[in-house]
């Protein structure tokens, strides 16, 4: 008899459901939201086993269970509960995104939104995933108040410069301190070609649950030494209780320049330089280096146009894939991820591929104790271009004529132009980093009674990086056959810690929760270079190539920190609330004198909303006081700044020692305390508004004191100066719509800040650096430049304002044609005084769309490059557009100087190269659709959405750069060189979840 296998799979499917209701019965019931409306896609799990199932489409479930016993519900964005099990039921489930209901990772421990004293700002998932940027990092921009990040270029591995509450410290690191999963991560730049690389690009975003920035000392006093620059905790997505999940992201994405500057093309170059050549007398010679940069071509007709930037910067390309799979019962969890991005940059042979894996896992051994582990491993690899500052990087290749050509007829790149041709680089030359990053950490939690619980934590994080500079015959600047540069760093650092954690409830109105522990901290950096010079030929790119290896480095570094903390959390009716923090931090990196430190910290609230006469206010459904006080420190001064050092020193082949630096047994960290005082309103349960006043304070700040010749060292490392940053911090989260079809949320915040000098060593001696200076009263790093004054419309000269000081005390304001007698001014901010961010998510059916606004106001930017590319042809740079408005009559208004070839018209530093950047970007978006449950459904699926998105859409800006968010990555505060602009990305893809 033939067997329909259709059919009989039917059958033994209604016998295992007859058999399971026969054994066990079935509850069944639907899941909403406090609005009633159906939650699809809610895992039900009947608590103590693995029986699971997830709600369908209309909110609906089935579970094997009888009447009374405990389901335990759950949802992204809403609030786990647990509800008696009965028939016909309905759980309503409560939305945390943005509600008090939320729960923070606040350092050695969680606490809700609702009883929190501190200021912490929070992303999720959901806020960071499918943002095609490599970094985790710029995802995040305009998301967070107080909160400022920034990326260094638009180089793949560009530097990130993040920013909480403005600067604290001059000298010192002003970074925040990055914990993953309790783990400090090692966040040093080990770039060695004058660019920084970002540590942080070894993370992907598809294993981070949520990132917790502590901005105030009162939540970041917990890690003492290192919170005064704020700390950025990440937590990794973990297992929950339930049926097994398999989740696959596919994205593919093309990226181009955010915005270019205009140059001249051969024609308008030709005549510019002419006419510059002209009006000194010598036409000559110009025209006889413009046939030398012709080589030979018609630069008179403009047979060569060469547009250099087209070839600087081309078209990128992203690709991501990963992938999840998560689950776990009432015993063990797991969560195991893996990552691939590929980025062609928009700047010519600039790339990365990273690979990334993670597996989190937790078991419950016994009732009274759970052990995991979590590990996660990373290699990023990225082909890089020098700095800005090089002569052979891409961007520079902008200040070569466009009569030259780029390649010549052999497709060989020409050899006879300005400046070195980047060309020669590219086809001449690789610069390789391979990052590879391994964190893990083993921990284990015994409850020892019922309110007080013992972890201990082992965390290990290892980053190690390699570079390799081949340079071969025909690179530029070589001076042998061919090059080979090989560096490779090793830092590794682990932590040991462990800690109580005791939670009582009594008499119903009291509740306590407290933190004590302490902590071991181990660093070590191991590095090495080696140069090998005379290759056979260009085939051999590894040191064991050349014929002599004729230099080479090596260091060994270590500090350790010990610390005790502990933290006491106090609630008395849900309405008053207390905290109170300490840590003791001991570090070798400082002297013996001061090598310890106490960091306190204390903050209450006031839920005012809980008192009779507002408990019942259907308007004003909540309303927090808060405040706060704590000291925190800065421990980033390098690992010797104390000691006295000496370094090696031979003279005819016999060795020696040399003085190098004077110790002080008195040095110890900068520190930091902050104020900070905030109110938290809730308004007809749709509206929450977040309002906070800081003001952080850093004294002891770290500079290198100057001595006395005599001495045998020129200076000395000390603690003197203090800064003061202030500001307001607005959040305002708004539900606009809340229907069964559709939904609007809103997120809007804004920020002010002004960091100021309030004292400096040597009596408040100036500190004056290229084009900024730190001075008393002023802000930090604010620019340091003669005043430009336009153009005499008389002869074309370029004017500047003296700004001499009069005799009187006044300044002398008249202008003078002549450099020399104008004196340099404080002319404008390199960091904004204001940030906003502007969120909006909408929900209609099965459309998804969100998009994010971000602005910044009051920062300048000075573009040092300005003397060479926007000087109306002092020489034979290829030149600005904008200099085509240059002076050429007795009359003529403008603001370029008459075109004189070699003759410094207004080409000195001044604030005719300091523009605004203020600036508003729609910097990202995403629309995306999901397909209808029950169509997915039958192809095995629970969900499949389909998307756009992008990042860097549009820029609306008066800046007249490149960017105004471009800096150039070798050195300086504040300046364009040459940067690279960001990239405007764009990419489509598919979440797909079994």
């Amino acid at each position: 008899m033939k067997i329909n296998l259709k059919h009989f799979f039917w059958l033994l499917l209604v016998l295992s459901v007859q058999i399971a209701v026969a054994q066990g019965g079935a509850i069944s019931g639907t899941v909403t939201d406090n609005k009633g409306v159906p939650i699809p896609g809610v895992n039900i799990v009947l608590k103590g086993t693995n029986v699971s199932t997830q709600t369908d489409f209309d909110g609906n479930f089935k579970i094997q269970a009888k009447t009374g016993d405990i389901l335990v519900a759950s949802y992204v964005s809403f609030a786990t509960i647990e509800v008696k099990a009965s028939n016909s039921m309905t759980i309503k489930m409560v939305e945390t995104q943005n509600e008090l209901e939320a729960v923070l990772v606040v350092g050695y421990g969680t606490q809700s939104k609702k009883n929190l004293t501190d200021n912490i700002a929070r992303v999720t998932a959901k806020d960071i995933q499918q943002v095609p940027v490599a970094n985790v990092q710029n995802a995040l921009v305009g998301k967070l108040a107080g909160v400022q990040i920034t990326q260094t270029n638009g180089k793949v591995e560009g530097g990130m410069n993040i920013r909480v509450r403005g600067a604290a410290s001059i000298s010192a690191s002003t970074q925040p301190l990055y914990v993953l999963d309790g783990i400090p991560l090692i966040t040093d730049d080990e770039s060695s070609n004058g660019a920084p690389t970002n540590p942080l690009l070894t993370l992907s975003p598809n294993e981070i649950e949520s990132i917790d920035v502590l901005k105030d000392a009162s939540s970041a006093a917990i890690y003492g030494a290192r919170g005064a620059n704020g700390v950025v905790i990440i937590t990794t997505k973990k297992g929950k209780e339930g049926k097994g999940n398999f989740s696959l992201n596919f994205s593919q994405g093309i990226s181009e320049a955010t915005h270019t500057k205009k140059f001249l093309n051969a024609k308008q170059y030709v005549e510019l330089l002419q006419e510059a050549g002209r009006n000194v007398d010598d036409l000559e010679s110009v025209e006889d280096e413009l046939e030398y940069l012709s080589q030979g071509t018609d630069w008179r007709n403009g047979e060569i146009d060469t547009n250099w930037q087209d070839i600087a910067l081309r078209t990128g390309y992203t690709t991501d894939a990963d992938f999840s799979v998560s689950g776990g019962d009432d015993k063990t969890k797991y969560f195991f991820a893996g990552a691939y991005n590929n980025t062609t940059g928009i700047v010519d042979s600039n790339d990365l591929e990273r690979i990334t894996a993670r597996s989190n896992v937790s078991h419950k051994i016994t009732d009274h104790f759970t052990a995991g582990m979590n590990i996660g491993f990373s290699r990023s690899v990225i082909n890089r271009v020098q700095d800005d500052n090089s002569f052979s990087t891409p961007m520079q290749s902008l200040a070569q004529a466009p009569i030259s050509q780029a390649r010549l007829e052999d497709g060989t790149p020409n050899p006879n132009t300005e400046y070195v041709n980047y060309l020669l680089a590219k086809d001449n030359t690789s610069w390789k980093t391979i990052m590879r990053r391994v964190t893990g950490k083993i921990f284990g939690e015994l409850k020892l009674v019922k309110d007080l619980k013992f972890n201990s934590d082992f965390a290990y994080d290892l980053l190690t990086q390699t570079e390799d500079y081949w340079q071969g015959k025909n690179a530029p600047f070589m001076a042998t056959d061919g090059a080979v540069f090989a560096t490779s760093v090793n830092t590794e650092s682990y932590i040991f810690s462990n800690y109580f954690t005791y939670d009582l409830t009594f008499a119903e109105n009291h509740t306590i929760n407290a933190v004590a522990g302490m902590e071991f901290n181990k660093y070590n950096r191991r590095y090495q270079d080696v140069n090998s010079i005379y290759f056979p030929n260009d085939s051999f790119h590894t040191v064991d190539g050349g014929a002599e290896v004729n230099e080479g480095h090596g260091s060994e570094t270590d500090y350790a920190f010990v610390s005790q903390f502990g933290r006491f959390n106090y609630s008395f009716k849900n309405k008053y609330l207390f905290k109170a923090s300490i840590r003791r931090d001991g570090s070798s990196r400082f002297g013996k004198n001061e090598r310890f430190a106490v960091f306190p910290a204390f903050s209450a609230g006031w839920v005012m909303s809980q008192e009779e006469f507002l408990k019942d206010n259907t308007v004003l459904s909540y309303l927090k006081l808060k405040a706060s006080w704590g000291k925190v420190g800065n421990a980033e001064v390098g690992n010797f700044a104390s000691r006295q050092l000496y370094r090696p020193s031979s003279y005819n082949l016999k060795s020696g020692l040399t003085f190098s630096q004077a110790g002080n047994d008195n040095l110890t960290w900068e520190k930091s305390s902050q104020t900070d005082v905030g109110i938290e309103a809730g308004f007809l349960n749709k509206i929450n508004l977040e309002v906070d006043y800081y003001d952080k304070r850093t004294d002891g700040l770290l500079f290198a004191k100057p001595l006395a010749l005599s001495s045998g060292a020129t200076s000395i490392n000390t603690n003197i100066g203090e800064i003061k940053s202030s500001g307001f911090e607005f959040t305002l989260n708004t539900k606009n719509v809340e229907t069964e079809k559709f939904k609007w949320t809103t997120s809007f915040n804004l920020t002010t800040n002004n960091s100021k000098v309030k004292s400096l060593p040597n009596n408040n001696t100036d500190v004056i650096t290229s084009y900024n200076i730190n001075r008393v009263g002023e802000n930090i790093s604010s620019f340091y430049l003669v005043e430009y004054a336009g153009v005499d419309p008389a002869n074309g000269d370029a004017l500047f304002v003296k700004n001499t000081v009069n005799a009187d005390g006044s300044l002398d304001k008249s202008t003078t044609n002549d450099y020399s007698e104008a004196k340099r001014i404080v002319a404008g901010n390199p960091f904004p005084t204001l940030m906003s961010g502007l969120t909006n998510t909408i929900n209609y059916k099965n459309f998804d769309f969100n998009f994010t606004f971000q602005g910044e106001w009051g920062a300048s930017i000075y573009n040092s490059a300005g003397i060479y590319m926007s000087t109306a042809a002092d020489y034979f740079d290829n030149q600005t557009a904008d200099q085509l408005n240059r002076w050429q009559n007795p009359g003529d208004i403008t603001n370029v100087p008459q075109a004189r070839f070699g003759g410094s018209n207004g080409t000195q530093e001044s604030t005719r190269y300091l523009d605004k950047a203020d600036f508003i970007r729609l910097r990202n978006v995403t629309l995306g659709y999901s397909l209808p449950k029950e169509t997915v459904q039958k192809a095995g699926m629970s969900n499949l959405r389909i998307y756009f998105t992008a990042v860097n859409l549009l820029t609306f800006t008066n800046y007249e750069g490149t960017d105004p968010e471009a800096r150039r990555d070798d050195t300086g505060i504040g300046e364009d060189f040459y940067s690279a602009p960001p990239a405007r990305t764009m990419a489509i893809g598919v979440n797909i979840n079994f």
